[in-house]
């Protein structure tokens, strides 16, 4: 079994290297060398910084890319429909931007006259601002996944809607596959995207293989850090963060391999230098309560809205003991729908993925398109230097076809 110690390994290797970055916090990113800056425009993209506020006041960042490559329109440009891209957990927008442009998907969509707008979660490097707290306080962290469910995501694809007069596509990665799927169980949003393609989709977590994963969950790590340490910001690059897994790792007796591999799953198609630039850029901060949020979810083996465990808050919350299920199977039968993943991914097992795909199993066939690539792990979805011709192209073809 792989070292649950790869993760402490990976976290130290990226302080080590943290030391030389910049520190973005609560930064306004207009003007001030934000993705664009740094991985678009220099490319030959035109890139336009955007920000919107939500319902709770969290000041989130948007890059759009509206045009290919010098700026002009692509042959047999789709008219700039508009396409929203979310990333996972721990990464940000940056994660999209990491490749060539003959590999990233956004740069692709682009390049094939789409207007490309990529979303930034609150409390990653280019979303720590609010309109009243600090990224310092506690409150300011006081949130799970739910929330991004309820405000960050509605806001951004209003957002965008507004500024394109178009209802746009949807792209989600990991986590981000989980907030459009809670939000679509619920009625949401689906009037508003033309569709979803989800990769790597989450759902349930029963099955996830990554070991250092089933090690923090079961070990209630989450409600560790935030009740004992009063740490409400989960940095993986944090001293809580990193002595606590290495304290599990002095205790577990393993050794430490293939950094990236051991959280994701052997991935297929992601070369060295691939992971070194993203390293370079991740991993991003999220909310304790996010990480004992997911935590639940893989001990638990169902997915519901965040549990207080104590019957009286969940009371006060939800207006019973219990909190509330997403259930997939009220996904409405006629909202298109791209699922993609992978047979050796250790996050989004194949099995729990089939769980999914049982609730689905009422909807419309002809408003549902489903791959499986039995050699992809986690991040070739993202980063893959050949997800170009086994993921992409079969996803924009989907587009096309409710364009």
């Amino acid at each position: 079994m792989v070292a649950a110690g790869a993760l402490v390994a990976f976290f130290l290797q990226l302080a080590a290297a943290a030391v030389a970055k910049p520190s973005f916090r609560g930064r306004d990113i207009a003007g001030s060398g934000g993705p664009c800056a740094l991985a678009v425009t220099p490319l030959g993209y035109p890139c336009e910084e955007h920000q919107v506020t939500t319902a709770d006041g969290y000041i989130l960042s948007l890059q759009r890319i509206p045009r290919c490559r010098g700026g002009g329109w692509a042959p047999g440009a789709r008219a700039g429909q508009p396409v929203l891209l979310q990333h996972g957990v721990l990464v940000d927008g940056m994660s999209w931007l990491l490749a060539s442009p003959e590999e990233s998907l956004p740069f692709i969509l682009a390049d094939r006259g789409f207007d490309v707008w990529i979303a930034n979660t609150r409390g990653t490097r280019w979303s720590q601002r609010h309109v009243s707290l600090d990224p310092s306080s506690r409150l300011y962290w006081n949130w799970s996944w739910d929330d991004l469910v309820v405000n960050d995501l509605p806001a951004m694809v209003d957002y965008v809607s507004k500024q394109t007069w178009q209802k746009p596509h949807y792209v989600g990665h990991s986590m981000g596959t989980l907030v459009a799927l809670a939000a679509f169980s619920e009625g949401r949003l689906v009037d508003q995207l033309k569709s979803a393609a989800l990769l790597t989709p989450v759902a349930y977590l029963a099955h996830i293989t990554t070991p250092i994963g089933i090690l923090l969950a079961r070990a209630f790590v989450g409600e560790i850090i935030s009740g004992f340490l009063g740490v409400a910001e989960f940095n993986p690059l944090s001293p809580p963060v990193t002595n606590l897994i290495r304290a599990f790792c002095r205790t577990s007796g393993m050794n430490c391999y293939d950094l990236v591999g051991s959280i994701t799953g052997k991935n297929y198609c992601l070369n060295s230098s691939a992971v070194d630039v993203f390293l370079k850029y991740e991993p991003q901060p999220t909310s304790t309560k996010t990480m004992v949020h997911f935590a639940q979810t893989v001990r638990d083996g169902v997915l519901t809205k965040y549990d207080y465990v104590v019957p009286e808050l969940n009371i006060a919350s939800y207006g019973q003991s219990e909190p509330p299920v997403y259930d997939m199977s009220s996904i409405p039968a006629s909202f298109p729908l791209f699922l993609t993943y992978g047979g050796r991914d250790s996050l989004a097992d194949p099995a729990d993925v089939r769980l999914l795909l049982d609730d689905l199993r009422g909807h419309d066939p002809d408003k549902l398109t489903v791959q499986y690539l039995d050699q992809f792990a986690h991040l070739d979805f993202v980063i893959g230097v050949c997800a170009r011709d086994y993921v992409y192209k079969d996803m924009i073809a989907f587009f096309d076809r409710f364009n």
